[in-house]
């Protein structure tokens, strides 16, 4: 794999103007196809970043804005104007995210005349419940843990 600062290096030099021969007087030319080593895509793709994915409820909630907007409907059913009033968000980026909400079926959108109202879907936050529970429990057993050690050295004290 090529280094970060190797392909820099290879580029920067690529766009530096290469002398011409000495009958023009010295002027530049661009770089010639030639110029550019050969290098696998291979190499590459390894720098390049990725926007994760949203088809998942983890993926979904990841984003702040959207963990935003649920908090929001928790409270009820509402219509993106009402949302937004509620957010720290334009429409644009609010009707994005509800989007990518109802995608995962975390909401739920019902029209009602010209208005769309969305609504929670708790009942698809059960995964992310469960995966966390584990974590939970894993907690409060070391918080027990700690709470019986510091009693015993409370008595420890006392005698």
């Amino acid at each position: 794999m090529v280094r970060l600062e190797t392909s820099l290096e290879i580029l920067e030099s690529a766009f530096r103007p290469h002398p011409m021969s000495a009958t023009d007087g010295g002027a530049t030319k661009a770089p010639s196809c030639r110029s550019f080593p050969h290098m696998l895509i291979s190499e590459y793709d390894g720098k390049v970043a990725r926007s994760s994915t949203t088809s998942d409820v983890f993926n979904a909630i990841a984003d702040a804005h959207r963990r935003e907007i649920l908090d929001v409907l928790i409270t009820g059913e509402k219509a993106v104007g009402a949302i937004v009033n509620d957010v720290s968000m334009s429409q644009p980026q609010v009707s994005k995210h509800l989007r990518v909400l109802s995608e995962v079926r975390l909401v739920t959108c019902r029209a009602e005349g010209r208005r769309r109202l969305y609504s929670l879907e708790p009942a698809r936050l059960r995964p992310m419940h469960e995966w966390l529970a584990k974590y939970e429990q894993a907690s409060n057993d070391r918080l027990d843990r700690l709470d019986d050690y510091l009693k015993q050295l409370q008595q420890e004290g006392e005698r």
